[in-house]
């Protein structure tokens, strides 16, 4: 048996290599709670989201209600007329008149919007307006054709 006398000036132990450093995980530590921190207070300071709350169908239109003003944008794409909010709600769908001719109407998620398409037998133009009654948003789409 040897005796635990160093050989050569070196301990009968192999060297594993370089030891680690306290202060890089203390800094390492450090980045990932100021991380997770701000993204803490990032959460909290994000606005609610924006919810469509009913639709109606009311004459050559419908009608949105949501609970906070909306930012809806307009595509009219092959006579079908679009409209892109940013909001969350239930996918919907139906008919209404539109100068006498039967349109039909959904409601539903595209990516991160909800999407309004009205389709009918003729190319169709449409206009909005938003306006807040009792603390909800009303939008208003009017629809013709062309």
């Amino acid at each position: 048996m040897r005796g635990s006398r160093p050989e050569d000036g070196r301990h009968s132990t192999p060297d594993i290599g370089p030891k680690p450093r306290p202060w890089v995980r203390v800094i390492g530590s450090l980045a990932i709670f100021g991380f997770l921190i701000g993204m803490m207070i990032g959460r909290m300071l994000q606005p609610d989201p924006q919810w469509l709350r009913q639709v109606d169908v009311v004459g050559q239109g419908l009608v949105l209600w949501f609970d906070a003003e909306p930012q809806p944008r307009v595509a009219h794409i092959a006579g079908a007329f679009i409209l892109r909010l940013e909001s969350f709600g239930r996918e919907q769908s139906g008919q209404l008149n539109v100068q006498g001719r039967a349109a039909n109407w959904r409601l539903q998620r595209e990516r991160k919007d909800l999407e309004l398409r009205v389709v009918a037998a003729r190319p169709l133009r449409g206009e909005w307006r938003a306006e807040e009654v009792d603390g909800r948003w009303r939008l208003v789409v009017s629809l013709q054709e062309q």
